[in-house]
């Protein structure tokens, strides 16, 4: 079994930061691309970063400048620094993953998400 674990969200002032956290664990050979997904309420889950496993980056147009997304290969973590938050941002954050486990192949896991409120 695999498990991808999220903490840091909470409400927080526009212009804000916070950071988010993610870990996965269990039955895993190697990670491939990590990232963060957002859904706020009558939404499109949207992608908002993501992470390969060589470190290359890419980031939703919205976010570009006040989201940093990073890993830590070795402890198959993932975190988001939201800087300069805004209420447009309020939504529930996801991790995602895309994890080897071997003769099972590559196989594409979810967090239970997390809930980020920016209030103006």
């Amino acid at each position: 079994q695999v498990q991808l674990v999220e903490s840091g969200g909470g409400l927080v002032q526009a212009g804000g930061s916070l950071r988010l956290s993610c870990a996965a664990s269990g039955s895993i050979s190697s990670i491939n691309n990590m990232g963060w997904y957002r859904q706020a309420p009558g939404k499109q889950r949207e992608l908002v970063a993501r992470i390969t496993s060589g470190g290359s980056t890419n980031y939703a147009d919205s976010v570009k400048g006040r989201f940093t997304i990073s890993r830590d290969s070795a402890k198959n973590t993932v975190s988001l620094q939201m800087n300069t938050l805004k209420p447009e941002d309020s939504a529930v954050y996801y991790c995602n993953a895309d994890i080897y486990r071997g003769w099972l192949g590559t196989m594409n896991y979810w967090g239970e998400g997390t809930l980020v409120t920016v209030s103006s």
